[in-house]
C-alpha cells in the first residue's frame, strides 16, 4: 500500500491575512489551494484597520496587491460564506465537509448598488463592529473582495425583499437561496481562522457598553478610517464632539488570569498608533497612557520613542481599578500610580480599552489547540497567522509563508 498522498489540494481555512498569503504561497509553488472563509469577503480584521505597522500603511495597500494575485492565479479556488463542518482522515488523505450560509446575491452583482436603494431596512454593520448601520442590502465594505453584495436575511420572504429583488437590472438576488454543503478531497489542511477580540463586557470595572465614551481598540480603528462610522474623525460617541482629553488603558483584560493570561503583543503598539491618531487629527488634546510596561518588540521602538517624545501624550504606570461615570456622563478612570503612589481618579472625554487578541470563536474541528485555544501544528495539519497565538500582520505573513510552505511538503512528499 502506497503512502504517498492521495490529494495534493491544500485547503486553506480563513481568509484573513494570514490565509490569503498561506494560500498564495501554496499555489504559486505549484499546489491546488481551496480557500474558504466564513464572512462575506476575504481580508478579515486587516481590511478594517485604519493603518498598521510596520509602515503605517492603509489596508488597501497590502491586501489590494493580494488579491489581484488571488485573481490571476487559476490553482486558487475561494469560496465565502464558507465553514468546515467536518474533517476526517489523516495527513495526505482528509476528507472535508463544508457549510455555505446564502447570500442572496450571485456572482453575476455587479456592484451597482440598486439593490441597496430599494432596500429600506437597517441592520447592524458588522464590518464597523456595529457602531453604524447599513441599509438591509449592502456591499461589506468599500474595499471588499469579492465585490459582491448581500442581502440580509431578516428581509426575505418579505415585501421589501422582493423590491430588493426587482431593483437588479442583472437579476443577481436569489432571495431562495439556501445553506448547502459540499465535500473536499486534501492532502494538508491551514488552519488560518485568526482571532477575536476579547469581550469587553467581561471587563465589568471599565463598563464598556454602559458609559458611551468608553470604546474598544478595534471600534477605535473604525472611528479614525475614512470609510468607518464618522468617516475618520476621531469623535465622542456620546455627543459627536472632538475629544480634549483622552485616556488609553493598556492590557485591558490581558495579563490577567481572571481573564486573558497572557500578552497579546500588539496592544502598546495599537495605543501608541492610536495617541497618535488623536495627536494628529487634535493637535491640542491630550492623551494618557496607563500601562504595567511597554512592550514595543525589534524595530517598532523606534515609534515608541516617537511617541514618547510628544509633550502631549503623558504616560502613567498604572493598571486602573475602574471606571466610574462624572456629572455629566464622562468617564472617569480611578487607580493608583504605581510610581508616584498618588490615588486618582481622571476624567475624560474619551477611553479607549486595549483588549487582548482571543483565539477564534470557534475552534476547529480536527485542530490540535493549546491551553488558551490556539491552534498547534501537527502531521497534515498546520496552524497560521493569529490561530496560532498574538501576532502582528507582518509576523501572521510570515507565520502564514512557513504554514504554506509545510503544507506543500507534506502533499507532495
Amino acid at each position: 500500500m502506497s503512502d504517498k498522498p492521495k490529494s495534493q489540494t491544500v485547503l486553506v481555512v480563513g481568509g484573513g491575512i494570514g490565509g490569503i498569503s498561506a494560500a498564495l504561497e501554496a499555489a504559486e509553488c505549484g499546489s491546488e489551494v481551496v480557500l474558504i472563509e466564513k464572512a462575506p469577503t476575504l481580508g478579515g480584521r486587516v481590511a478594517a484597520l485604519n493603518r498598521y505597522f510596520p509602515k503605517m500603511c492603509h489596508p488597501t495597500c497590502g491586501l489590494e496587491i493580494n488579491y489581484q494575485r488571488i485573481k490571476k492565479n487559476p490553482r486558487i479556488k475561494v469560496f465565502t460564506m464558507a465553514e468546515v463542518s467536518g474533517i476526517a482522515g489523516s495527513a495526505g488523505d482528509y476528507t472535508v465537509n463544508v457549510t455555505t450560509t446564502p447570500r442572496y446575491v450571485t456572482p453575476a452583482c455587479t456592484a451597482c448598488g440598486d439593490c441597496a436603494n430599494a432596500a429600506t431596512s437597517e441592520v447592524a454593520d458588522p464590518f464597523n463592529y456595529n457602531l453604524s448601520k447599513v441599509k438591509a442590502a449592502y456591499l461589506p465594505h468599500t474595499m471588499a473582495f469579492p465585490m459582491r453584495y448581500i442581502v440580509d436575511a431578516s428581509v426575505v420572504g418579505t415585501p421589501e425583499g422582493q423590491a430588493i429583488k426587482a431593483a437588479c437590472k442583472v437579476d443577481a438576488v436569489n432571495l431562495e437561496e439556501k445553506p448547502d454543503t459540499f465535500t473536499l478531497h486534501v492532502g494538508a489542511v491551514i488552519w488560518a481562522t485568526g482571532w477575536r477580540p476579547y469581550d469587553p463586557s467581561k471587563l465589568t470595572m471599565y463598563r464598556h457598553g454602559e458609559i458611551a465614551d468608553v470604546i474598544t481598540n478595534v471600534e477605535m480603528e473604525r472611528l479614525a478610517s475614512h470609510d468607518g462610522p464618522t468617516h475618520g474623525k476621531v469623535l465622542r460617541p456620546s455627543n459627536g464632539e472632538a475629544p480634549k482629553k483622552v485616556a488609553l488603558i493598556q492590557c485591558a483584560g490581558s495579563r490577567d488570569l481572571n481573564h486573558l493570561a497572557y500578552c497579546s503583543r500588539i496592544c502598546c503598539l495599537a495605543s501608541m498608533k492610536h495617541a497618535a491618531y488623536v495627536r494628529e487629527q487634535y493637535p491640542e488634546a491630550e492623551v494618557d497612557i496607563y500601562y504595567i510596561d511597554i512592550r514595543a518588540h525589534d524595530k517598532l521602538e523606534a515609534f515608541y520613542r516617537k511617541a514618547k517624545a510628544d509633550q502631549g501624550i503623558r504616560w502613567i504606570k498604572s493598571k486602573p481599578s475602574r471606571i466610574e461615570k462624572g456629572p455629566s456622563g464622562e468617564p472617569v478612570v480611578c487607580g493608583e500610580n504605581t510610581l508616584s503612589r498618588e490615588v486618582y481618579a481622571n476624567a475624560y472625554d474619551l477611553v479607549v480599552l486595549a483588549t487582548g487578541m482571543q483565539a477564534s470563536a470557534q475552534p476547529p474541528a480536527g485542530a490540535e489547540l493549546d491551553e488558551y485555544g490556539f491552534v498547534v501544528s501537527e502531521e497534515g495539519v498546520f496552524g497560521a497567522g493569529v490561530a496560532t497565538g498574538p501576532l502582528d500582520v507582518s509576523m501572521s505573513v510570515q507565520s502564514a509563508t512557513a504554514a504554506a510552505l509545510r503544507a506543500v511538503q507534506a502533499v507532495r512528499s
